[in-house]
């Protein structure tokens, strides 16, 4: 038997009411903020990963899915968000629109890891980027959204962790620092690490093994080698947080996984975090634009994974409303009365009523029992009698009473 491949999951019907719930709630806040969606190809020039996200990630070493399509061109599927939308931003000369440009989008992203709670091989993110604005007010207006979010999906037992790493002035020192101290604890760093002290150094930071976990509690802090400017807007954005009255929690340890970043980063975490808990995160790529052979456009945005979502309103117990679903089952009693319950379904739906016609050739009774199992309050039944008087006979499933209508009045009472 043919399964999904591992890593990724089938979103079955009664799944689909988290996804929905979760989409509804964050289309309603990016159009509050002035976001308007954007949606980019599954793939893309593996070039442009390369150049964004880094060399020495693990997302560009390890987990990309590429391959040569059949012009020969080395193909990436999706591994993030940010890119593809700065690359639309300068294909498209959003440049020309009234600055900052807000875009938010939905989308599966690929990336070759271990399959975990909350994560897949394929998992799905909504994110939202401001790109034209350098000024710390929209670093504070993109946390708020984000931490709005959370909230309005019903998650309380979280937390919001800011830090600044700094810009392509100050943060090659602070890295000489980083590089120092670890180099003394060489011989107590993972295997990966190593790597990392030479490749990336900053990710040393986020290690998640409990010996360099420990060294890093440590480790000399970028908030304090920042240089002037990067010092006065991390200054500000704390003011701004504060004013906003948003709970925020410096994190010096907070460096996030790519290399575009540049002074803020910040995540939200539930308060019992573990190893892969972060529910959502973020930060500013000024650089950004520039690497990808644009002019200089400063930008900050966010993710947050949808299935690590899904977990975590579970796991909270958050109450999601259940998809609508049809009020009306329509019966039938004898061969002559199918063609006008088929007519009758057709128009109730006409009339905005949600209407399934009963299966087969069941029995009054089995029809009956099909609108149970399905958790159907009402039945139309539509028989010989009902077709010669133009009448259609209402079930109360819940009640366990019966009226017979005339036709024409039931359904205008549907609004049709």
């Amino acid at each position: 038997m043919y399964r999904a491949p591992r890593g990724t999951a089938d979103r079955l019907p009664d799944r689909q009411k988290y996804w929905r719930y979760i989409e509804s709630k964050a289309v309603a806040l990016a159009q509050q903020y002035g976001f308007g969606r954007v949606d980019t190809p599954v793939f893309e020039d593996s070039g442009l990963f390369v150049r964004s996200v880094g060399e020495g990630t693990d997302i560009v070493e390890k987990e990309m899915y590429t391959f040569q399509d059949r012009g020969s061109d080395s193909i990436t599927l999706r591994p993030e968000g940010t890119a593809p939308v700065c690359r639309a931003y300068l294909e498209h000369g959003m440049h020309n629109l009234p600055q900052p440009v807000r875009l938010y989008y939905f989308c599966p992203v690929f990336r070759y890891e271990r399959p975990q709670a909350g994560r897949f091989r394929q998992h799905h993110q909504f994110g939202a980027e401001v790109i034209g604005d350098a000024d710390p007010s929209v670093d504070a207006e993109v946390i708020e959204l984000a931490w709005r979010l959370m909230l309005s999906l019903g998650l309380r037992d979280i937390q919001l962790l800011i830090n600044s790493i700094g810009d392509q002035q100050c943060r090659p020192g602070y890295v000489e620092r980083l590089k120092a101290y670890y180099t003394g604890y060489h011989d107590q760093l993972c295997a990966d690490c190593r790597q990392r002290l030479t490749r990336n150094p900053l990710r040393l930071l986020d290690c998640k093994v409990e010996a360099c976990h420990a060294l890093g509690q440590a480790a000399p802090r970028s908030v304090d080698h920042l240089c002037a400017e990067c010092q006065a807007h991390w200054e500000q954005l704390q003011g701004y947080l504060k004013h906003m009255e948003l709970p925020f929690q410096v994190d010096h340890r907070l460096v996030r996984g790519l290399d575009y970043y540049t002074r803020t980063v910040f995540e939200v975490q539930p308060l019992d975090a573990g190893g892969q808990s972060t529910i959502c995160g973020g930060g500013r790529y000024d650089a950004l634009m520039e690497q990808l052979d644009g002019r200089p456009t400063p930008g900050i945005g966010f993710a947050t994974g949808m299935e690590r979502l899904i977990l975590n309103l579970e796991r909270s117990g958050v109450a999601v409303p259940e998809e609508p679903s049809p009020r009306y089952l329509v019966a039938s009693v004898g061969d002559g009365a199918r063609p006008a319950a088929l007519e009758l379904a057709s128009r109730m739906r006409r009339a905005s009523a949600g209407a399934i016609l009963s299966s087969g050739a069941r029995t009054l009774r089995g029809q009956m029992r099909q609108a149970n199992a399905l958790n159907i309050p009402f039945v139309a039944i539509i028989g010989d009698d009902e077709v010669r008087d133009g009448t259609v006979a209402i079930r109360d499933m819940t009640a366990s009473t019966q009226q017979t209508l005339p036709l024409a009045e039931f359904l205008a009472s549907l609004g049709g």
